[in-house]
């Protein structure tokens, strides 16, 4: 059974930075859990972050691989540089999905950790532009497809590929 990474606010978890779940309300989301499929994680908390914290962003609307590659830091609205927890809290992830053998995660789309279609620009104007978060740019370059909380059909598609394909 193929296990499925999932952003721990989207399952109620309260460890977003407002101290807030984003419960998504899925037939398909609650027949996984009820399959004990889900692996729910949140990379910020994991990464040493406290709840509730202050919002962060990436500097300059570039993606998470820039942080990853070192070139984009991500700070908070006063300037506090908050991106080894993002990068500890990303490696995290992988390491977990590595051991449990997760090729799929349903990550929080708008994240600077699991935005995977679009983050923050880094102004804290509720702003956003296309680019992936610092954990959804590292499992993806580990192989492990990331979809957002949106794409459930798309990522039920790729878990039906993933068990009818012989590995």
């Amino acid at each position: 059974m193929e296990r499925i990474l999932v952003s721990a606010c989207l399952i109620g978890r309260r460890v977003r930075f407002d101290g807030r779940a984003k419960t998504l309300d899925d037939a398909l989301l609650a027949r996984w859990h009820a399959e004990g499929r889900l692996v729910p994680f949140c990379p910020e908390v994991e990464g040493g972050l406290p709840v509730p914290r202050p919002p962060a962003e990436i500097e300059g609307g570039v993606g998470g691989a820039a942080v990853l590659s070192g070139v984009a830091r991500i700070l908070t609205p006063d300037g506090a540089d908050v991106t080894r927890h993002f990068l500890a809290g990303a490696q995290a992830a992988l390491a977990v999905a590595l051991s449990m053998g997760v090729r799929l995660a349903i990550l929080k789309d708008g994240s600077p950790s699991c935005g995977s279609l679009r983050v923050h620009d880094g102004t804290f104007r509720g702003r956003t532009t296309p680019g992936a978060g610092v954990t959804a740019a590292l499992l993806e370059a580990n192989g492990i497809r990331v979809f957002t909380e949106s794409h459930l059909p798309d990522a039920a598609a790729h878990l039906h590929h993933l068990e009818s394909t012989p590995t």
